[in-house]
């Protein structure tokens, strides 16, 4: 009975104490730059907010997370004051909490499914407290590099340098293995660099957490090209292990009448222009005016979380208008429900039921024909489908059209020149479910190559699964080895 008072004390204030979030930048402030749009939580209210959580016997926010985190448990340390004990029990299970804090759609996460929330009181501001935790974890460097008792003489070659990838390095270094890493662009971090807007996620945050990677002795090998730079033959015979998370860039397309028009572009260009100049690179498509949004009237077609990446650029970089088209309605849009009511603050309109029919341009787009949709029979998933209702076209404007559609996977056994990689009728890469072994011994594979796109969690979770297969695979074979010899 005295625990449960004692608890009461610091935990269970849902009813008491109203939900809060971070205080929002004003509109008008933030479209001006693209720095986060969230203030940090001060110290007093972190702790207020986290003694709201319910501490429920079945903790659904834990359950629906895919990394598992154990959210009432840190959440109850937050609100005792214990930062470095919550902060640490949060690196526990997830490789990059501060990244996830910012970008988690929790909405549809941990949030989404808190018990209070759905009693009606607002729920917890999980994804807030994550990144105070970690933020003042790494503000009083309490993250420290890892440091190795003894190093084992196993190596570790990681394809890709995005979330999964870099997950997987770190546990397996922690583990005690020779790491290097390979990844084609020229900073690590994937599309938590290049894709993912200053807005959402700074580039100071991806680049403190991959220099701590350096300094454990991980190893980055940038501009690297397979095929180029080595086969991936040579690459396997040069490590014990090899590891496929390359993600998937490859835009999807809309192969409309006149989609060879200028001035239409893939979403992961335009971002990755932006991002670019925010980090300081000379960008000479940027510079000459093709892909700045600043004075043209901007459609982006799409409604995911990538498209409202695109809306929210196109609002900073001063676009005259700025229209996301999406064929559902809002109800149905696979994006945030965060995002789409940050982007509706910034002045986005939205055009709902809406497909793009036409390119209309001579040598560069000047506007879009666009038919009037409504939601028809529900498809396999649950989803109604999207129905195109005759005689309603129209007409709209554009100076540029941005395509937000998701991606498809690369053809990675063309790619890596090796036939034996088998891929599924998607182009995503085929492993063992319980292993995440490719069809090539000791090649294994984690992230959205193997799950299709997705969000930065599932591949954070994808890759520390992964690495407890690598490393259950390398004492297999370094057992061999000593029984060989």
């Amino acid at each position: 009975m005295k625990n449960r008072k004692k608890m009461t004390d610091k935990m269970l204030k849902f009813v008491n104490v109203d939900q809060q979030t971070p205080i929002k930048r004003k509109v008008d402030k933030r479209i001006d730059d693209f720095k986060e749009i969230y203030d940090q939580f001060i110290h007093e209210k972190a702790k207020e907010q986290s003694s709201r959580c319910s501490q429920c016997g079945v903790p659904f926010c834990q359950i629906h997370c895919p990394l598992h985190n154990n959210i009432p448990d840190w959440l109850k340390l937050s609100a005792e004051g214990r930062i470095r004990e919550a902060s640490d029990l949060a690196h526990s299970t997830n490789n990059m909490p501060e990244v996830c804090g910012r970008i988690c759609p929790q909405d549809r996460l941990c949030e989404g499914n808190c018990v209070i929330e759905r009693s009606g009181h607002g729920t917890v501001t999980i994804g807030s407290v994550e990144k105070y935790i970690t933020d003042i974890a790494w503000e009083k460097g309490w993250i420290k590099p890892i440091k190795l008792k003894k190093e084992i003489d196993q190596s570790v070659g990681i394809i890709g340098a995005g979330p999964a990838g870099l997950a997987s390095a770190e546990e397996l270094r922690k583990a005690g293995y020779k790491i290097t890493i390979y990844d084609r662009y020229d900073r690590p971090g994937g599309l938590l660099i290049y894709g993912i807007p200053n807005f959402k996620l700074e580039k100071f945050v991806v680049e403190r957490r991959t220099n701590l990677l350096k300094e454990s002795g991980i190893k980055f090998k940038q501009n690297f090209e397979i095929g180029k730079d080595l086969s991936f033959d040579e690459l396997k015979e040069k490590h014990d292990a090899l590891l496929i998370a390359t993600g998937v860039y490859k835009p999807r397309e809309i192969n409309l009448s006149g989609h060879n028009l200028k001035n239409i572009f893939p979403a992961m260009r335009f971002l990755t222009a932006s991002n670019r100049k925010g980090l300081g690179d000379k960008v000479e498509d940027f510079d000459n005016g093709t892909l700045n949004a600043e004075n043209k009237n901007i459609i982006v077609i799409g409604g995911g979380d990538t498209a409202m990446d695109c809306v929210r650029t196109a609002v900073r970089q001063n676009a005259k208008s700025v229209k996301c088209l999406y064929r559902r309605d809002k109800e149905n849009m696979p994006g945030s429900a965060r995002e789409v009511l940050n982007a509706e603050e910034e002045g986005v309109e939205f055009i709902w039921l809406s497909n793009p029919k036409k390119f209309i341009g001579t040598d560069k787009i000047s506007s879009i024909l666009v038919e009037k949709m409504k939601l028809g029979e529900s498809d396999s998933s649950g989803r109604k489908k999207p129905v195109a209702i005759p005689n309603s076209d129209f007409e709209m404007k554009a100076d540029m059209a941005i395509k937000a559609l998701g991606f498809h996977p690369e053809d990675l056994p063309k790619l890596f020149s090796n036939s034996n990689l088998i891929v599924s009728k998607w182009g995503t890469i085929k492993v063992n479910l319980k292993s995440m072994e490719t069809s090539i011994p000791g090649v294994f594979a984690a992230g959205d190559i193997v799950r299709g796109a997705s969000l930065v969690v599932w591949a954070i979770r994808d890759g520390r699964e992964a690495a407890t297969s690598i490393q259950k695979y390398l004492e297999e074979k370094l057992i061999k080895k000593n029984k060989a010899a």
